[in-house]
């Protein structure tokens, strides 16, 4: 133990907030931080919102010196190919050992590959290295056409839109996020993105991307200067599959402390589904707060101080000069009831006699009554 400390194989929200935790409590182990990523640790909400948008603004998450201050070794660039619970060690893809009393596995997710005919014409939004190449293809393009409807598509197409682009959504829905939000709040959401300018087509499916654009099932061609790609991601669990580690549906199971099947080996963010205690069940979410709050609860775990996993998760969207902002548990609802205002709206979600969720536009106060309610299972 005293030879090794922690490592947080991942250097977004989960694994830099569980290496800051774990060092609160033992100032004197070493803490280590093992990404795949060149770059300094950045926030990515911002790429595909302000940053894409063209404003300028600072991504890192924190100054250089934050690490140095609290004694975190970050090292960048480096692939970790192997966990052996057994030895508590980690193998790096150039062979090197790193030991461990404790290790979070916080590797995010990947974006899920479109598997059509020059698909590599798409670019991707993932990461930061993504979004300056989708900001620089767009100082050259008259149009662009983004695939996908989800949160991170319409907000590429909302900036590209607002940026003077000729803009074309194309998504396997009628209206964007309907699977997830309902027809009634996907045709709201379709009304914001065609105020930016943005022209929607779904359902459709793309057959085919080139140089200058995409082809549709129907044989419809639409011009791109510019392709997006924003088809979700997929979770990186290979690490702990691999190690022989508890998963489910490609996620890393955790309980409510972050902790996983394996002894001294917790796990963070995108990559796991995690029991929270005021739900009462196992909840999958891929947001940037939730990743932060679940990482902390790893560390402080692993240090000795379990904490549990009790907030509602939740998220908000920008499209233009909107602001979505949704709290919940993010499970399919049996009911909606949407109410408009004089410049938003409020969706309550029910499921199972209970208030689930709440979607709104411009109403905080519905936005904060709705965190309550979900919170504590209130009645529909």
């Amino acid at each position: 133990m005293a030879a090794s400390g922690l490592i947080a194989v991942g250097s977004g929200p989960a694994g830099l907030s569980a290496a800051a935790a774990f060092r609160r409590h033992h100032p004197d182990l070493p803490v280590q931080i093992l990404t795949a990523d060149p770059a300094m640790p950045y926030a990515k909400p911002p790429l595909s919102k302000d940053f894409l948008c063209g404003r300028d603004l600072r991504v890192d998450l924190h100054p250089r010196d934050w690490f140095a201050r609290r004694r975190l070794e970050l090292v960048r660039g480096i692939t970790v190919e192997h966990l052996d619970p057994a030895r508590r060690e980690v193998v790096t893809r150039g062979g090197r050992r790193y030991p461990y009393w404790h290790i979070v596995l916080a590797p995010g997710a990947a974006p899920v590959p479109l598997d059509v005919p020059g698909a590599r014409h798409a670019l991707h939004l993932r990461s930061f290295a993504d979004a300056v190449a989708i900001r620089m293809s767009a100082l050259q393009a008259g149009s662009a056409v983004v695939i996908g409807g989800g949160l991170i598509g319409c907000e590429a197409a909302a900036c590209l839109a607002g940026n003077g682009i000729t803009t074309t959504m194309v998504a396997g829905e009628p209206v964007p996020l309907s699977r997830r939000f309902g027809l009634d709040a996907g045709e709201r959401i379709a009304k914001l993105l065609s105020d930016c300018g943005v022209r929607f087509v779904g359902p459709a499916r793309v057959t085919e991307v080139r140089e200058n654009g995409v082809t549709l099932q129907t044989g419809e061609s639409l011009d791109g200067d510019l392709v997006v790609a924003a088809t979700g991601v997929r979770p990186d669990a290979r690490l702990a599959e691999a190690a022989g580690i508890h998963t489910q549906g490609g996620r890393i199971v955790v309980d409510e402390h972050m902790h996983t099947s394996a002894p001294n080996v917790f796990a963070a963010g995108d990559v796991v589904l995690a029991h929270n205690v005021t739900a009462g069940r196992a909840i999958a979410t891929e947001h940037w707060r939730d990743a932060a709050d679940q990482g902390e609860i790893a560390g402080d775990s692993a240090a000795g101080y379990p904490q549990a996993w009790a907030k509602v998760p939740g998220f908000f969207c920008a499209i233009g000069d909107a602001r979505l902002k949704y709290r919940g548990w993010g499970v399919p609802h049996e009911h909606c009831r949407i109410v408009d205002h004089r410049d938003g709206f409020t969706v309550w979600y029910e499921a199972g006699g209970e208030v689930v969720g709440v979607l709104s536009l411009n109403a905080d106060d519905d936005y904060r009554l709705g965190d309550e309610l979900v919170r504590t299972h209130a009645p529909a």
